[in-house]
């Protein structure tokens, strides 16, 4: 089994991700389904109380996100003055 190492970046919870939470909130309480839009806005997962998700592939594209790799190492690099003004918070993660 292999392992893999993930990034992601976090903007706060703004109005729309607050108004789209509630929506998701309710149709989990009352037990039915929730709204394709909501699901899309959430990229098919549960809302992270962290915010808003930029993935790796969004900081690449702003230059923020590289990876790295050395002799018996390997993972990424991030350039913070490249990141987009609002993200917050990064999450380093390895999935099995």
């Amino acid at each position: 089994m292999g392992m893999s190492m993930s990034v992601l970046g976090f903007k706060p919870p703004d109005a729309k991700w607050k108004a789209m939470k509630a929506i998701f909130d309710a149709c989990e309480s009352a037990g039915v389904a929730v709204p394709k839009e909501v699901d899309e806005f959430f990229g098919y997962d549960a809302p992270d109380d962290k915010g808003v998700d930029i993935d790796a592939e969004e900081l690449r594209k702003c230059g923020a996100l590289s990876e790295y790799q050395d002799d018996a190492q390997e993972g990424f690099e991030i350039d913070i003055k490249k990141l987009p003004k609002d993200v917050t918070t990064l999450r380093f993660y390895c999935s099995w």
